[in-house]
């Protein structure tokens, strides 16, 4: 007798054992494909680990599974091998961590087969006479297939005006048919549209070290701002493509991946696949089928391509490695780039992070000769690094978080005809409302947080919970009218800067001004027309934009994060300081960089302008090793959240109780509130766990979730484990 092993996406870290289907071929009982299985009261897709002879519950016990849904593994080992060691790793549960690796449209149930596309051509002995003289579009649409004989997409018609709507006429004429699209790839020696830039010394070197040996190997790409890292990425990807082999790309943000995309399209003649929570769920599925089949050279995508199966892997490149996006915040906690380095061992191909600010963890791995420090310090072509100032505006006026000095700068740079990217990290009007004669705040009725008041359109938003609510005509707390808004946003300094510049066009760049499709690309557009404009936005304007003739960078608050209570929260700071002022002097323009500050003294911060990111980042290692703090130490935060104050904390005080003496050499912090108690409705707490042995931690947080999952407790408290936690909050 069969028993069929099935993992389930529920947070229960087990698998579950099923029968056997009746009458089903036995030939299908293949390992990875999906199974459809009753589960309690409802039906799930499940994932077939294995098929075993013996199991531990009664057989009367069992329920027999419902069907199997594909003939054949639609994922190859390998990537369900990652899943698996991902699950083990950040002590998730198998089955979920399973089904994160699929694309959401197989997750659903959707049949494994991807899309064809297709192509337009002219029918044999087909001639435009068949066209009235007077159906000038019909003509001019059936002229523009005739002269693709290998045919022509749906897409390049429209790129090219053609009327989409006339296809189904001139096909119904027998003028045109539609056609399977081939996927064949060009020739080695027919990969490129564009010639490769000439490398300087720098970029050459890197270069070489990438592609000179075979197999695993790991590389940090450690470039300043404009040193052309995307230049050694692309002809690295030329000599994989050249031997057959595919790209794999991750870059943290979607608004990133449209100027990869054309990036890459504009440089190779192959296929590209794109893989973002943009696209829709079938569109996602068959760029992710391309990559699978090797219809796809290259594919690109943010934190979830990782699990993108390749059939000929060769390449795996992270660009801005450090940025915090690649880290999965909810659920499924895992690291999309350190699990890049764990596939690209196993697959046996080299691994490239680049960055112009690296992590300290990637840094102290190439201390520790993991990694191969590759450095790029010249910018490309005659492009200088840019001047700092750090401007104290410590008893300056300021005009929502202008200050004088700063307009006069900014007035000078605009009338040499030049751009002016300004940044402040805070969407919105103004950070909160306050009310002018009692001192009342608007404040989340669900966080522990202040609203952001917003003007277009009017309304108090929390960021962190996503409640919304109108403004207020009046004062909560004492009914008075005096509402003022208190700080500056995106908004308010968008405002300030118009009837500062009333002559001169202002781009605001947010969540809120690029919710829209397509309005991130139109403002991209603008800008890089090259007339004279400002850029008022947040972080988004810091990452992987070029904006050529952008010479003044403002920074209106340097403090953000300097003294967080998060250890990452100066490391922080420095990387988005750095990545914003990279923004400036990317071309023959020089570049300066402002930094309005209340503590210009500081000396973390005054190293950083002074002596840039590198000098500051080996002080930063030092103190993190006096205090015995990651990448010194290893940790773990397992997080509880609860209806009521304080029973979460009582929930990991309990398990601190019980479990602690176990293991006398992991150090054991907490339980305490979270820095932000109350969010979304719910009181949070967090127990901190470390050891200066991974090995050792690893052995204990797996003994405590199973020891968790059975505490009286653990079904009336959320919890969730979050292993090298990158945010504290």
């Amino acid at each position: 007798m069969i028993f069929l092993r099935v993992a389930i996406p529920s947070p229960l870290r087990r698998h579950f054992d099923y029968l056997p289907p009746e009458h089903a071929n036995t030939h299908s009982f293949q390992a990875g494909v999906r199974v459809k299985v009753p589960f309690g009261r409802r039906e799930l897709i499940g994932i077939l680990l294995e098929v075993v002879t013996e199991t531990d519950v009664p057989t009367s016990k069992l329920k027999p599974v419902i069907d199997i849904l594909d003939n054949t593994p639609l994922q190859p080992q390998y990537i369900r091998d990652l899943a698996l060691w991902a699950a083990d790793y950040y002590q998730h549960p198998i089955g979920d961590a399973l089904f994160q690796s699929l694309p959401v449209y197989l997750r659903k149930g959707g049949e494994g087969v991807a899309t064809h596309t297709y192509l337009w051509q002219a029918t044999h002995n087909a001639s435009a006479e068949g066209i009235s003289a007077r159906a000038h579009q019909q003509q001019a649409l059936y002229q523009l297939i005739a002269e693709h004989p290998q045919g022509i997409s749906k897409e390049a018609i429209r790129a090219e005006g053609g009327q989409i709507t006339l296809l189904a006429t001139l096909e119904s004429k027998k003028l045109i048919k539609k056609v399977t699209q081939e996927h064949s790839l060009p020739e080695a020696s027919h990969l490129l549209k564009e010639a490769p830039l000439v490398l300087n010394t720098e970029q050459q070197n890197a270069f070489q070290s990438i592609t000179k040996d075979e197999g695993f190997n790991a590389f940090l790409l450690d470039g300043i701002t404009g040193s052309g890292k995307t230049e050694v990425y692309l002809q690295a990807i030329h000599e994989t493509l050249k031997k057959g082999r595919q790209a794999l790309i991750l870059v943290p943000e979607i608004g990133l991946t449209p100027q990869t995309v054309q990036r890459f399209k504009s440089r190779f003649r192959v296929p590209v696949a794109v893989l973002h929570s943009n696209l829709t769920d079938k569109q996602r599925f068959d760029a992710w089928m391309h990559a699978s089949k090797g219809e796809a050279p290259i594919v690109i995508g943010t934190r979830s391509a990782i699990f993108t199966p390749l059939k000929s892997p060769g390449i795996i490149i992270i660009d801005e490695e450090h940025d915090s996006s690649f880290k999965q915040q909810e659920g499924f906690r895992y690291s999309a780039r350190d699990l890049a380095v764990v596939r690209a061992h196993a697959e046996q191909v080299p691994i490239v992070l680049g960055s112009a600010t690296p992590s300290l963890e990637s840094l102290h791995n190439c201390v520790l000769n993991r990694y191969q420090h590759l450095m790029l310090r010249v910018r490309a072509g005659n492009a200088k690094t840019p001047e700092f100032q750090l401007l104290d505006i410590k008893r300056l006026p300021l005009n929502n978080g202008l200050s004088s000095t700063l307009v006069t700068q900014i007035q000078q740079h605009l009338e040499k005809g030049t751009q002016v990217l300004v940044f402040i990290n805070r969407r919105g009007f103004a950070p909160s409302l306050i009310c002018h004669d009692c001192g009342w705040l608007a404040e989340c009725r669900r966080c522990d947080a202040r609203m952001t008041l917003h003007q277009k359109p009017a309304h108090l938003h929390c960021h962190h919970c996503d409640s919304q609510r109108p403004i207020p005509s009046q004062c909560d707390h004492c009914g008075s009218r005096a509402l003022k808004p208190v700080g500056a946003g995106t908004e308010r300094t968008e405002q300030t800067l118009n009837e500062l510049f009333p002559k001169t066009p202002i781009f605001r760049v947010d969540r809120d001004s690029t919710s829209r499709k397509g309005s991130m690309a139109k403002i991209m557009e603008q800008v890089q027309e090259g007339a004279s404009c400002i850029l008022v936005g947040t972080q988004m304007l810091a990452k992987g934009h070029h904006f050529p003739k952008v010479t003044l960078v403002a920074i209106l608050d340097a403090d953000a994060g300097l003294f967080s209570t998060d250890f990452r929260g100066m490391e922080r700071t420095a990387q988005m300081i750095v990545q914003v002022a990279g923004r400036a002097g990317r071309a023959e323009h020089p570049g300066k960089v402002v930094l309005q500050t209340h503590h210009a003294e500081h000396p973390l911060l005054e190293l950083l302008a002074t002596k840039g990111y590198e000098t500051f980042a080996k002080e930063e290692l030092k103190q993190r090793h006096q205090f015995q703090l990651p990448p010194y130490q290893h940790i773990a935060i397992i997080r509880a959240e609860a209806a009521y104050t304080g029973r979460a904390e009582g929930f990991l005080q309990s398990i601190r109780d019980q479990q602690s003496q176990a293991f006398p050499h992991v150090q054991w912090s907490g339980p305490f509130p979270s820095p932000m108690e109350k969010r979304a409705g719910v009181f949070r707490s967090q127990l901190l766990i470390s050891s200066l042995s991974r090995p050792l931690l690893q052995h204990s947080l797996s003994y405590l979730c199973a020891n968790i999952e059975t505490h009286p407790m653990a079904s009336k408290i959320r919890w969730s484990i979050d292993i090298d936690p990158y945010d504290m909050y």
